[in-house]
């Protein structure tokens, strides 16, 4: 991970994040400022290309050897379907591990995948299914990527500079969609879609070599490293207990339901209604992105302006109009102008959701609630893709693109009930105030349950206010992982509250303690306000211990407050 600049806005490091006063967070630019951020980036971009011109190679090949709407809509549904599958894992994994060897491995898989594919192709092995197999593993390399670069931003970028990076990675890849659609429409009508793989292998190798030699500093943990399947449970729990990611993971789930229709079925609406093939499949693709170019260039100074749930509605609505209209303009020059509109809508409405999961995620959980949003997008995107398909084959394009629209405007409407949480300053950085915890006794890391009581002192009349701060603090004390919460009220003296709560493990307790962010502080000094005894409310510590157990571990007395090898803990009343 790599290191901050300090108060002064001097980094301590060459290319540590840093933003002084001086600085525009707004600027969409900004993020450039800072060396690694820029070279991913821009290896990133070729990469892009690459993939795009595949994608145009893999949808047109299949028009030609299936012919049929369903399993040209299976194309797209191929590349998003890897995403709904494996992006928690990735996610876990990207938290857990080295992101920058996860991104290596995750670009070495796809460009296998693209050489294997680019090798059947020429020697015309490629069937139906085999090309949506190979989109397929192409794309779990992309799926396995994905978190763990959208998780990375946050250690590239200062804070400030996050919705800039997220916009610029929505800009760099729609330059690339500019461009690589109408090339690879050029490449595959004057050579074939097979020299569009061929390009496609090619281009992962700039961004293999980027990321072979970029060094992130990594802060060493003495816990051991949390089980893969406790890091996924831990993640869905933190999405499932934040309003703000949960509202978000809802909206993109039904926008990428409804948005899908235009990417799966551009091919049927360039051949069926434009009357062209795949150099006007390209440009269709290209007017899409160059309204996403515009769209991420102009996001900073729109979510300056306004809301971003005034942002969403806009684009939902934006991208329903163009998705109906779609199926009836005949032109060229009119397709684009409604293609520009639907990539500047779906641009503003992803970075928007993406912006907002990952100013409403401190680090430790960040790559993981990325992926969940990015499988609840992406899997309205398979789903979608997959109903469009099926729609416009049996029910006519025409109804397949209503109903796209239909959903569009549905989550306008959910807007109305759920809105998104502003973008706003809220500090979800580690709190890094919490002291070891002392114990008279050596502990194992592994021994619990752990039993963690908090007695407060509430004057009657403050009792009301009590609970409604509660409420928010078991959401907060779950969502960080404990378990069985409960409010005491002691029957003898009125105005004793206590607060329960437990952990499997003391290794347990001490990720908890760690996770507290500044945003989270906040709650719990709302209820210490409200109360009346001593400095400090009384917090016990206690093992759960079964009548008849052995001690936890003995270490010697003189032994140093640390994590031996053998897991053991000590932690001493100072």
């Amino acid at each position: 991970m790599v290191t901050r600049c300090d108060e002064a806005g001097s980094p301590d490091a060459k290319d540590a994040p840093c933003m002084t006063d001086r600085d525009e967070p707004d600027s969409v630019l900004a993020p450039f400022r800072f060396p690694v951020f820029r070279d991913i980036w821009l290896a990133s971009m070729a990469s892009n290309l690459g993939g795009l011109i595949q994608s145009v190679g893999a949808s047109w090949l299949m028009l030609s050897i299936a012919g049929s709407a369903e399993m040209v809509a299976l194309v797209q549904a191929s590349v998003a379907m890897p995403i709904l599958t494996f992006s928690l894992l990735a996610g876990a994994l990207a938290d857990s591990f080295d992101r920058r060897r996860l991104m290596l491995v995750a670009q070495i898989v796809s460009l296998l995948g693209s050489v294997a594919l680019a090798a059947c192709a020429w020697l015309d092995l490629l069937t139906p299914w085999r090309l949506l197999a190979f989109t397929f593993l192409i794309a779990c390399g992309t799926a396995l990527y994905a978190p763990a670069w959208q998780a990375s931003i946050g250690d590239m970028v200062p804070r400030r500079a996050v919705p800039g990076a997220v916009a610029l990675n929505s800009l760099g890849y729609n330059l690339a969609r500019s461009v690589g659609p109408a090339l690879g429409g050029v490449i595959v009508a004057s050579a074939s879609a097979t020299a569009a793989f061929s390009v496609n292998a090619v281009a992962y190798i700039g961004l293999i070599l980027v990321l072979a030699r970029w060094r992130p500093r990594r802060e060493d943990d003495m816990l051991p490293r949390e089980a893969i399947a406790d890091a996924v449970r831990a993640g869905v729990r933190y999405a499932a207990l934040s309003p703000a990611i949960s509202t978000v993971l809802g909206r993109g789930l039904v926008f990428g339901l409804g948005a899908s229709a235009l990417a799966s079925l551009m091919p049927l609406l360039a051949r069926d209604v434009v009357g062209g093939g795949p150099v006007t499949y390209g440009f269709l693709l290209a007017g899409f992105g160059a309204g996403a170019i515009a769209g991420a260039a102009g996001s900073g100074r729109l979510r300056h302006r306004t809301s971003s749930e005034t942002i969403v509605r806009g684009a939902c609505g934006a991208t329903a109009a163009a998705t109906l209209l779609a199926g009836f303009i005949t032109v060229l020059p009119a397709a684009l102008a409604v293609m520009c509109v639907a990539g500047a809508a779906w641009v503003l409405a992803l970075s928007t959701f993406n912006v907002t999961v990952q100013l409403h995620s401190p680090r430790w959980v960040v790559a993981r609630t990325i992926s969940l949003y990015q499988m609840a997008t992406f899997g309205g995107v398979t789903f979608g893709s997959w109903i469009w398909g099926m729609a416009a084959e049996r029910a006519g394009l025409l109804i397949a693109l209503a109903g796209a629209a239909l959903t569009l405007l549905l989550c306008t409407l959910l807007g109305v009930r759920r809105p998104l949480a502003p973008i706003s300053e809220r500090n979800f950085d580690p709190l890094r105030s919490w002291p070891h915890a002392g114990t008279e006794a050596a502990i194992e890391g592994r021994s619990g349950p752990i039993a963690i009581m908090i007695e407060y002192r509430i004057a009657p009349s403050e009792q009301s206010r009590l609970l409604a701060a509660m409420a928010e603090q078991r959401r907060v004390r779950r969502r960080d992982g404990a378990n069985d919460w409960t409010l005491l009220r002691d029957l003898a003296n009125t105005e004793i509250w206590i607060e329960r709560f437990r952990f499997p493990t003391w290794h347990d307790y001490i990720r908890f303690s760690r996770r507290t962010t500044h945003d989270d502080a906040a709650a719990y000094d709302r209820i210490r306000s409200l109360h009346r005894g001593p400095a400090q409310p009384l917090v016990r510590r206690m093992l759960e211990t079964r009548p008849g157990g052995r001690p936890a571990c003995a270490i010697p007395e003189e032994a140093e407050a640390e994590i031996s090898a053998q897991g053991c803990i000590d932690m001493r009343v100072s």
